[in-house]
């Protein structure tokens, strides 16, 4: 059984006019690499828009997209995902330019709402529309009139993105809590 170890602490400096000594500054956590306005963080951004838009062309070429719903979710849910993360990427990049941190509390909590938000979108669109595909494929056995591989190529794109911003979602609400 270990015993705890007591050490004699210096009370800190008194500032009433007797001792010219100012407190010790706050000592603020560093910049993790995945958070916003770095090369990580800029990194993941990248990806998810690169994997949405992927998987939203795929999706957008067949032409029996809208004739079930969770393709048409899907569709809306990986749109409005390229569209946050293409956004933040570029603040990311202007962070980056003007050597900037992204470390204001009212920022980290958007950027993780947001993730948040269109993570639990993506995710849901992705987990759908593999039922779908796996409905279609192997319980129809009706791959040959549909574009069964052009749909699992585009759900497995948003499966990809969803890994893409998890991180990003975990980090910043983390950061948000560390503060």
């Amino acid at each position: 059984m270990s015993r705890p170890a007591v050490h004699p602490v210096e009370p800190p400096p008194f500032i009433d006019g007797r001792n010219d000594v100012a407190p010790p500054r706050r000592v603020r956590m560093k910049d993790v690499e995945g958070m916003p306005g770095t090369f990580t963080g800029l990194a993941l951004r990248l990806c998810q828009v690169i994997f949405t838009v992927i998987s939203l062309t795929v999706m957008a070429t067949t032409s029996d997209f809208p004739s079930v719903t969770a393709f048409r979710y899907l569709v809306a849910a990986v749109g409005l995902q390229s569209l946050w993360s293409l956004s933040l990427a570029i603040i990311d990049v202007y962070a980056l330019c003007v050597k900037r941190s992204l470390r204001n509390p009212v920022l980290i909590f958007m950027y993780a709402i947001g993730d948040g938000i269109t993570s639990t979108l993506t995710f849901a669109a992705a987990c759908s529309c593999a039922g779908i595909t796996v409905l279609i494929s192997n319980d129809l056995n009706r791959c040959d009139i549909n574009h069964c591989k052009k749909f699992m190529s585009a759900t497995a794109m948003a499966f990809i993105s969803w890994f893409a911003i998890s991180p990003s979602f975990f980090l910043n609400f983390w950061s948000l809590a560390a503060q």
